[in-house]
């Protein structure tokens, strides 16, 4: 299921014993574009500590109720390794916090989840990661401070970063909303994070392999169009670009030869 960051924002959290806490944002990486935490606002229980949930641990969601199910247990969390609210996410922090769930590690591995192109939440499946395997340098990025970052066309500024459009079955970030007020009011189009050049932290600009025209011609998004499958070919065929759900390398074509 495809659905907004800013949805998701608020949603309660169900651990094993009950509600603790609320989604107040997420972290994701700039490589493979995927959520790699979830950031919970715990109210008044875990003051001060700053509290990671990896997909990893998360077992569904549900939109009727707005919430996300975690599978792990109050105390599980409260005694996994803290992290000061005000400290930055670093990589000794996330090899202690992955040993203490033993989880799979997702930096270590050429797939979107390490070894995996999914998560695997059945222990039973897990394996050791290759030991000679090079983990790739991961930067991560909070979901609220890249919102509202402005696009950066090849041939000028389009609008800004309104939203994320996340996949609830692998945590990828399949799109960004982009808004084009400062261009064609109300209008707002959707950009897949491959076809970013990068991005720049000096200027606050999300850098795209595409032109002003190119993006203002592409199929408009709206709270009231569905993402089916037939929008999301229809903007891959505009860009003439490969679809992400065909797996198989020979069938990664965006003209049916049907």
């Amino acid at each position: 299921m495809l659905i907004k960051a800013k949805t998701l924002n608020g949603y309660k959290l169900d651990s094993k014993d009950g509600e603790m806490g609320k989604v107040k944002e997420f972290y994701f990486d700039d490589k493979h574009w995927t959520i790699r935490y979830l950031v919970a606002d715990t109210g008044n229980w875990l003051t001060g500590r700053k509290v990671l949930i990896s997909p990893q641990a998360l077992i569904s969601v549900n939109k009727k109720e707005e919430l996300v199910g975690v599978n792990l247990t109050k105390k599980q969390i409260e005694d996994s390794p803290p992290l000061n609210s005000d400290k930055p996410v670093s990589l000794q922090f996330e090899e202690d916090l992955y040993s203490y769930y033993g989880w799979p590690t997702y930096w270590s591995g050429s797939e979107m989840w390490g070894d995996y192109p999914y998560i695997i939440r059945d222990s039973n499946e897990w394996k050791a990661s290759k030991q000679n395997e090079k983990k790739w340098d991961r930067n991560l990025r909070s979901s609220n401070f890249i919102t509202g970052q402005n696009i950066q066309a090849t041939d000028g500024e389009l609008g800004h970063v309104d939203d994320f459009i996340i996949d609830d079955e692998t945590w990828a970030i399949r799109y960004l909303v982009i808004d084009t007020a400062i261009w064609w009011v109300g209008k707002k189009v959707l950009i897949s994070p491959h076809w970013i050049d990068h991005l720049s932290w000096e200027d606050l600009k999300v850098y795209v392999k595409l032109s002003r025209e190119n993006i203002m011609q592409s199929p408009e998004y709206s709270e009231e169009i569905l993402l089916t499958r037939d929008y999301e070919t229809q903007l891959h065929r505009h860009y003439n670009r490969n679809v992400y759900w065909k797996q198989n390398p020979e069938d990664r074509k965006i003209l049916d030869e049907e």
